[in-house]
């Protein structure tokens, strides 16, 4: 029944502890690894798929449909697909939404991300709810497990590693025009665009900058407060991130954090960060 529904090509999922999943691919043939983690939003893959605080991730989502209302040009967080790879119970054969322009496979396959599909993911829930964070691979090329393991095994987890620097801007723009009510300079770490909305919305000019920006040139643009953006990765890894923050802290600015970027602030105030057993990943 499944071969005759999906008609794709074999894939497997294999987790760190030694679990198989054994599915059908989606996207991109070929194989791709990352830490596994789950987002429980019924809604809203295109924005998750699309965050950079994904970034180096295998994206499992809990709804069982997905794809059925397809991709449209306005709902991105960025320009271009984030995750390492997505995992899904079943993707919608049909797209019905007025507003779509694309499928979910097409897009993925654009963007040559690896997926795959037809597997239990509730199960695969289940498994990191329980056992915690853990590294992934998936592959729908003709690869033995023996080999997927030794390439597992070899993968670096998140401790310690700096994803900001892989998915922040290189150089500084302006996110709107000048004429609003207030300044706000905006570090990257890994921007969702729809921040920058909300703020553009409550009468704010914004100016985004690079995550390895200084004290002095956030200071030059003369902000009445200062954004630290979400982002991926482990922020205490993000060292130059931190020194900046603790300069601008001596210069009376009101300073505001989501994700990564108030977890920076916190380690720029002396506080200490650690990994959870798991993430919680969903729709506030």
């Amino acid at each position: 029944m499944w071969a005759n529904m999906y008609n794709k090509n074999p894939a497997k999922l294999i987790l760190e502890n030694g679990t198989i999943f054994h599915g059908y691919a989606l996207g991109e043939i070929g194989i791709t690894i990352g830490e596994l983690c789950f987002n429980t939003g019924m809604t809203g893959y295109q924005e998750i798929l699309t965050d950079p605080s994904y970034c180096g991730q295998l994206v499992t989502m809990t709804t069982p449909h997905i794809g059925n209302y397809g991709i449209n040009s306005d709902d991105t967080e960025s320009k271009k697909i984030q995750v390492k790879g997505f995992i899904i119970k079943e993707d919608s054969p049909i797209v019905s939404n007025y507003r779509a322009t694309d499928s979910l496979k097409n897009y993925l396959c654009q963007n040559k991300i690896v997926g795959i599909q037809g597997i239990d993911t509730r199960a695969l829930t289940r498994i990191l709810r329980i056992e915690g964070a853990m590294n992934g691979i998936i592959c729908s090329s003709d690869i033995s497990d023996k080999d997927l393991k030794k390439k597992l095994i070899s993968h670096p987890n998140m401790d310690g590693m700096d994803l900001a620097k892989i998915v922040t801007c290189n150089k500084a723009y302006d996110w709107n025009s000048a004429n609003q009510k207030y300044k706000v300079a905006a570090i990257d770490y890994g921007i969702k665009h729809n921040i920058l909305r909300l703020l553009e919305k409550e009468g704010c000019y914004i100016k985004v900058f690079p995550a390895s920006v200084s004290s002095d040139e956030i200071l030059s643009f003369s902000p009445d407060g200062i954004f630290l953006s979400n982002g991926p990765g482990d922020p205490a890894a993000v060292e130059y991130g931190i020194k900046t923050v603790q300069e601008l802290l001596k210069c009376n600015i009101p300073i505001f954090g989501i994700c990564l970027g108030h977890q920076i602030l916190c380690l720029a105030l002396g506080a200490k960060t650690y990994k959870l057993k798991f993430g919680h990943h969903g729709i506030n």
